[in-house]
């Protein structure tokens, strides 16, 4: 059956089978009152509110339990119905502390509406209320309190901690009009599983979980909400700033169920992460150096010196002696006008940004593979993918909305997982398999997943004779990748690489999920290739619920690469070196453009040491902090003759510029960010800039014209425009398209509903291609002088180098400071204790480090996050490069380590 027709107050309504009265209710335009219900969560039935008639059954039926039947015919709002609704809300007033005229949610509060609604009475009952002022200790945090004399008991904060997020944090304790919210064995909330996303507070209908920092700032119902998209991650999650328009300041995050990608759903540094916004440390003025100091320059004064030294470095040195770097925090049309001033105006390709350090492989490897470097398929698939790999990504960390979805998709039986990664996190716990293999030996498991799959007949034969080309120089290449052989490379039991090739194979369809585990290599293409092959292989590709699925780090980083913020590719991709794709540009540009490849990030560096780069412009990136070997990169900017820094707060890239420019952030700009899975989102202004701070695209269009090539646009908009006339990945793509959820790319046309899965009918280049890859070892392997592997990444509570996360009081109080993973056994060995501090030296550079012991890591294994300045993790790692990516090779180098005062 299709679906179910049922009656509900005399009007025909259509509705799924399986579907619940108030969802068909709800789809129809009809109002059934609620308080326990959520969309998100199962249906409970815990208020009683949502009660309702049912012909020819007795009694009242609860609408968000009773499953609609054909034939059906429902009363929502009979007197009898309504006059027990307005009984259960005075015995829900009668337990609550309606002293709304104090409470933020005065006029945003179902509980308010509802009493209005019914015209209830406060006193029908006697008071069972806890009384309002008595703290429950367990489920205080650093960033939410909560009012026992507020909460009636709806269990919506505990079910979506456990349903949605996973966590687990919170349950019920007391009987009766006793009843709390509390912990497990009432722990501190920040000492129990509480991942402090917030979910609580934004599913809690009356503020008895309220956010501490926002109380008494703003009720909701007079703060202006503005839809825009986050500024972490590249999931791209849509958040709604509540903004006070007295004060201009963002007072709290909200979500939208319902709002795509991420339903609603968001994590600690989307909900708390704000605060640099408005914080102390933003720049507001131009700042100049002067006699080794900085003071404040005028707009005019600071331009004008920017464009002077380029122009006379450039005519001294040639265009190839001057650089810019894009950023994966700006916007689409920042990264587009940054790449356009350093072609146009400056005269080189010398341009890059800091995707080069997370998924330039990425771009390189399935570009070879399919002749598309992107996400093949869309985040919401895998809610119900079937089975779903993930390998080199702690997604519910890194990207934590998804690790979300994955983790709700395990749970509920609709997906099996499968994990690689060295560490022990999170969702592998959850896995039916966990291959703990070596960091760097990604090539060596999955060649020996492929060679099981082969020797067992597992490969989908169909499509790999209509779909692709290559396929006997692959299986000559896995051959001698035995499970056995792969075993003694990556450490993993031949056992589990059978069992997790055969799960993969054998799964109606399949995904592969992988982030910067696999890409931040030397043989970071090779990784990526590799992977590639294996979703051919199996058929994995251009269907739903498959494909190969990278997850970009940063909130635009697949935006700044589709814009041509790399040194080889006009946006969309459009090779530099065609004269056909160059003469397009010379037309719409006005201006004669560079023919050959520029220099990549880490080149940009050596370049810079050696003299040949002697200018440089650097927009929202903190190399200092994010690239390797760190010691290498201030010498890089310290010989450079001058260097410019466009940043929104005085990072450690831009403590060493001679023109520091205060630019906007991202709550105070329009423009749009793409997504991880190249969907195109629109970025709103909220608040107002501080100080002389200007928007980043007019910085740099300002900067050209001073430099010889006028531009300039109206607003945003236009330079959408523009892109879409020259990129034909984005030639469907205007601002007015972008009002609901996006446009996902290539969207050629202006009718062009976007594309969510690619590669359906054929490949971006035709037949996708196999590759042959052998395994090839990590550049720098452990030995007696350094026996360790120092491996780098991320934490779920900060963000890159820290320069706005850092900047925020919670998450900085979450975590303070890094420090370093130890096995237990390592630790011992060593005489280290938790807490202690530890010195790392590699052949790079030296640092000391907080000790965390944990088993998270194995023997002979360390890891550190790489967003404290105090102990900066990329003065140890080390600048080899991936062949054709030019990516550096974070994961893996050897260190040594030993206690304070060693070494």
């Amino acid at each position: 059956m299709d679906s179910v027709r049922l009656t509900i107050d005399g009007r025909e309504i259509e509705s799924p089978p399986g579907g619940t009265i108030l969802q068909a209710a709800s789809a129809g335009g009809i109002r059934i009152p609620h308080l326990c219900h959520e969309p998100r969560l199962s249906p409970s039935g815990a208020c009683r509110l949502c009660l309702v008639e049912i012909r020819g059954l007795p009694g009242l039926q609860t609408a968000c339990t009773r499953a609609v039947e054909q034939g059906m015919v429902v009363s929502t709002n009979t007197d009898a119905v309504r006059e027990i609704r307005k009984t259960v809300l005075e015995f829900l007033v009668s337990e609550h502390n309606m002293s709304c005229s104090t409470c933020d949610r005065d006029g945003d509060c179902l509980l308010q509406n509802y009493a209005y609604e019914y015209q209830v009475e406060e006193k029908r009952f006697p008071s069972v209320m806890i009384p309002p002022g008595i703290p429950n200790y367990s489920t205080e945090s650093l960033a939410i309190s909560y009012d026992p004399s507020k909460c009636i008991r709806c269990q919506r904060c505990v079910r979506i901690c456990e349903e949605v997020q996973g966590a687990e944090a919170l349950t019920l304790k007391g009987r009766g009009g006793e009843v709390q919210v509390t912990t497990g064995f009432e722990r501190m909330l920040q000492e129990s599983s509480c991942e402090l996303c917030g979910q609580c507070l934004a599913v809690c209908p009356t503020a008895a979980l309220h956010e501490k920092a926002a109380k008494g700032r703003g009720k909701s119902k007079d703060l202006a909400k503005v839809r825009t998209t986050c500024p972490y991650c590249g999931v791209g999650c849509q958040l709604d700033l509540n903004v006070d328009r007295a004060s201009n300041r963002i007072v709290r995050v909200t979500t939208l169920v319902g709002s795509v990608p991420n339903d609603g759903n968001t994590c600690v540094k989307g909900r708390f992460g704000m605060d640099f916004i408005a914080g102390p440390d933003r720049l507001r003025m131009p700042l100049v150096r002067e006699n080794g100091a900085f003071r404040e320059a005028s707009w005019e004064e600071a331009l004008r010196l920017v464009a002077d030294r380029l122009l006379d470095i450039r005519e001294r040195h040639g265009p190839d002696s001057l650089a810019g770097l894009g950023s994966a925090k700006a916007t689409n049309e920042d990264n587009y006008v940054m790449q356009r001033l350093v072609r146009a105006a400056f005269g080189t390709n010398n341009v890059d940004h800091c995707a080069r350090l997370c998924h330039a492989s990425t771009v390189a490897g399935l570009a070879m593979a399919f002749g598309s470097g992107a996400m093949t398929n869309s985040i919401r698939e895998l809610r119900d993918t079937p089975l779903v790999f993930v390998i080199g990504s702690n997604t519910t960390e890194c990207h934590p909305v998804i690790g979300i979805q994955l983790r709700q998709a395990v749970a509920a039986g609709r997906t099996r997982l499968v994990v690689a990664d060295p560490r022990r996190i999170s969702l592998a716990g959850i896995a039916e398999v966990h291959l703990r293999h070596r960091p760097g030996t990604d090539v060596a498991l999955i060649n020996g997943m492929m060679h099981v799959i082969l020797e067992e007949g597992l490969e989908d034969s169909e499509f790999i004779e209509g779909r692709t080309e290559g396929f006997d120089v692959l299986k000559a290449a896995v051959a001698e990748f035995t499970p056995e052989l792969a075993s003694k490379i990556t450490g993993v039991p031949a056992g589990d690489i059978r069992r997790a090739a055969r799960l993969y194979a054998s799964a109606e369809s399949a995904a592969i999920v992988y982030s910067m585990g696999i890409t931040q290599h030397t043989t970071g293409t090779d990784n990526v290739l590799t992977l590639a092959n294996l979703a051919m292989l199996t058929g994995n590709v251009g269907r739903e619920r498959a494909g190969v699925d990278p997850l970009r780090g940063q909130n635009n980083v697949q935006g700044a690469c589709d814009m041509g913020a790399l040194p080889n590719v006009f946006s969309g991709y459009q090779r530099v070196d065609d004269p056909a794709v160059r003469g397009k540009f010379e037309t719409a540009w006005n201006a004669r453009l560079p023919a050959t490849r520029g220099l990549t990030l880490v080149e940009l560096m050596n370049a810079a040491v050696d003299g040949r780069v002697r200018g440089m412009y650097i927009v929202g990136e903190n190399p200092v902090l994010s690239d390797p070997d760190t010691t290498h990169v201030r010498v890089a900017l310290d010989t450079l003759d001058f260097l410019v820094v466009q940043e929104v707060v005085m990072s450690e890239t831009a403590e060493l510029a001679d023109v520091v420019l205060p630019a906007f952030s991202f709550a105070e700009k329009d423009g749009t960010f793409t997504n991880t899975e190249r969907r195109v989102q629109r970025v709103r202004r909220a608040v107002l800039p501080p100080g002389e701070a200007r928007d980043d695209w007019r910085i740099l269009c300002e900067i050209a014209t001073l430099m010889g090539h006028p531009m300039s646009y109206p607003d945003a908009a236009a330079i959408m425009e523009e892109i879409a006339a020259l990129t034909p990945i984005y030639g469907g793509i205007r601002y007015d398209r972008l009002l609901g959820i996006g446009l996902q790319w290539p969207c050629p046309t202006r009718d062009h509903p976007g594309t969510s899965v690619l590669h359906r009918e054929q490949f971006t280049r035709g037949k996708g291609k196999f590759h042959a890859i052998g395994f090839l070892p990590p550049r720098e392997l452990p030995d007696d002088e350094f026996p360790f592997v120092l491996t780098t990444g991320r934490l779920l509570q900060h963000w890159h180098t820290g320069t706005m996360t850092r900047r925020c009081e919670v998450l900085n109080s979450l975590v303070p400071h890094g420090s370093l993973e130890l096995n237990p056994q390592d630790a011992a060995r060593l005489g280290l204790n938790a807490g202690e501090t530890a010195v790392v030296r590699s052949r790079r550079g030296r640092i000391e480090v907080p000790v965390e012991v944990t088993e998270r890591v194995d023997l002979g294994t360390v890891f550190l996050a790489f967003h404290f300045k105090e102990h900066p993790a990329n003065a140890l790692t080390i600048a080899a490069l991936d062949p054709v990516a030019f990516i550096p090779e974070f994961k893996v180098c050897a260190v040594w380590i030993g206690k304070a005062g060693q070494g």
